[in-house]
């Protein structure tokens, strides 16, 4: 037997960091918003001989092998897969990973992966498990590996895909589909890659901790970006495309006050030439210092948009809306 599964990539649109508990518990209305894309994460499972584990990053190009899942170093190398695979308790077995999106991408990679492979191995295992119990694993999971507070949007795009709101109140967490033609989106959307990579858990856990240490200032910009995303969901949903343009600008514009580190001379230069080419908007996907930008464009300006990245050093990511989410696969 043979399974595999895929999970897509996200880019964040409007709302990030408020996702990371507690910190939407003190702004009303809270919600981030992201689109699915197909720079997929992929896992592959087939049978191991003598209940050995054999897990094989292939982007990573390391391997790890153990005579079973008690062996296997829950903070080594691959400590992720390495969880994962504890976690169902499963012996014979090799599993394949391959991540489609550049690492460090700031597009939730990881995120993906651990949903592809979660759901993998809940089908190789012949577990049953809803929707928020397997959210809450992985995003359990990879709090444990990365060693600081989890966000709970990345891995909702991965499960469901599609153009959604992840509605962030007291009682819940949850997803909705937002009513936007996804090719209309996509053909706005220019992702780039800026070649640098970077870690969301360390600017995320340092603008966490000033929040949480009463820092005014933080408090304030927050407030900024949640309305941000109220407002561009209102116009994502009624197709004002130039008013989507001017709230991506907005929630950059607060997003890399809120700590140093979250731009970057580089980053710098290739919004100003994205916006010289004509991009109405453009900001970091994730927490900043460096992976890819998204730019918001008209489409006929998109050509331009994509030859003033690449002239600046960036590398353009072709990709698509994905609206599959999680798929499991099973042959013979």
């Amino acid at each position: 037997m043979r399974l595999t599964s895929s999970a897509p990539t996200r880019i964040d649109l409007a709302g990030g960091t408020l996702d990371i508990w507690p910190l939407y518990l003190f702004h009303d209305r809270a919600q981030t918003l992201n689109v699915a894309i197909d720079l997929c994460a992929r896992a592959e499972v087939t049978p191991a001989p003598d209940g050995r584990i054999t897990i094989v990053s292939e982007d990573a190009g390391r391997t790890v092998e153990a005579p079973g899942w008690a062996a296997l170093d829950a903070d080594g190398p691959l400590a992720l897969l390495s969880r994962l695979v504890r976690h169902f308790r499963v012996d014979g077995l090799r599993l394949t990973t391959r991540a489609e999106s550049p690492i460090g991408a700031g597009i939730a990679g990881s995120s993906a992966m651990n949903v592809a492979v979660c759901g993998a191995l809940a089908a190789w295992t012949g577990t049953t498990l809803d929707d928020e119990t397997l959210l809450a694993t992985v995003q359990n999971i990879e709090a444990q590996v990365i060693r600081v507070p989890t966000g709970v949007q990345d891995y909702r795009p991965a499960y469901y895909g599609g153009v959604s709101a992840v509605e962030l109140d007291v009682d819940r967490v949850r997803r909705v589909r937002l009513d936007v033609d996804p090719r209309e989106l996509e053909a706005r959307l220019v992702l780039a890659y800026t070649g640098a990579s970077r870690q969301s858990g360390i600017n995320n856990w340092d603008v966490i901790k000033r929040h949480l240490d009463g820092d005014r200032a933080v408090f304030d910009r927050f407030e900024r970006i949640r309305d941000v995303a109220v407002a561009m969901r209102a116009a994502l949903e009624r197709g004002d495309w130039p008013e989507v343009g001017r709230q991506i600008a907005a929630e950059w514009a607060n997003r890399q006050a809120l700590a140093p580190g979250v731009t970057t001379p580089a980053i710098d230069r290739l919004i100003a030439g994205a916006r010289a080419a004509g991009a109405a908007g453009a900001k970091v996907c994730g927490a900043g210092g460096g992976g890819c930008l998204v730019c918001f464009v008209e489409p006929d300006a998109a050509p331009a948009v994509r030859r003033a990245l690449t002239a600046e050093g960036a590398r353009v990511l072709d990709f698509h809306v994905d609206l599959d989410g999680l798929t499991v696969h099973v042959s013979p």
